[in-house]
């Protein structure tokens, strides 16, 4: 079953078109990275599947209109503004979302634990460094069991240490929870390790499909540019 299926999808602001006619299917339970180079509506198409943004074309997720699947999708954006003076713990911050039924103070424990913040519910909001607020907006986003989890560029300004701990976490709310992870990424390591298709977008889709059969030279230059290529190295079995 497809988790989201997209048909003639098109975003234009004014003149400007933005997306152009794309049409993809993304698999139930897997990884999917957008890539493409700065402005080419990566995080546009993130917002327009979630029905965040005016289109036109048809999206569906688990076969039903994206107002209709609420429940059942979680989007982190790329930004996370606030005032970080402003003396919120983490576990005062989770509880804001217990409004709703079948989140209790039980549920902030489980997902603390999830993402590796159990021991830290009592630290400030603004103290956290930017790998650990993730994994505390990730825990947010968990609240409500989403089947479907969107990330928009999610390891923006972390460090190598915390990116690499912080996709290990993706992969196991993928493998062990089987939650559908859509997000937005530039780095073609990431993409090489972790997704299991990935869509190429530059306003139009160039390619979609599993990343090791689609990412080829000739596919990158295509997408980024001649000066642009994929070098072959070695993991680091001890990182």
């Amino acid at each position: 079953m497809s988790a989201v299926s997209v048909k003639n999808l098109s975003v234009q602001f004014g003149d400007q078109v933005v997306l152009d006619h794309l049409t993809f299917d993304i698999p139930e339970k897997s990884i999917c990275t957008i890539i493409g180079p700065n402005g080419c509506g990566k995080t546009v198409l993130l917002r327009s599947i979630l029905g965040l943004l005016p289109s036109s074309g048809e999206v569906t997720i688990f076969g039903k209109n994206p107002k209709d699947a609420l429940e059942e999708l979680a989007y982190v954006p790329q930004r996370f503004i606030f005032d970080k003076t402003f003396p919120i713990t983490i576990n005062e911050f989770l509880r804001l979302e217990l409004q709703q039924k079948a989140r209790t103070p039980e549920n902030i424990n489980t997902k603390l634990k999830e993402v590796g913040m159990e021991t830290s519910h009592h630290k400030l909001l603004g103290q956290l460094s930017g790998g650990q607020l993730q994994r505390v907006l990730i825990a947010k986003a968990l609240l409500n069991n989403p089947r479907i989890l969107f990330l928009d560029e999610p390891a923006a300004g972390i460090d190598i240490k915390g990116e690499r701990n912080f996709y290990e976490l993706i992969k196991h709310l993928n493998e062990e929870h089987k939650v559908t992870i859509i997000l937005v990424s530039h780095e073609m390591d990431i993409v090489f390790k972790y997704a299991t298709y990935v869509i190429c977008l530059n306003r139009q889709m160039l390619c979609f499909g599993k990343p090791k059969e689609i990412l080829t030279n000739t596919t990158i230059k295509e997408l980024y540019g001649e000066n642009v290529a994929i070098y072959p190295h070695k993991v680091d079995k001890h990182a």
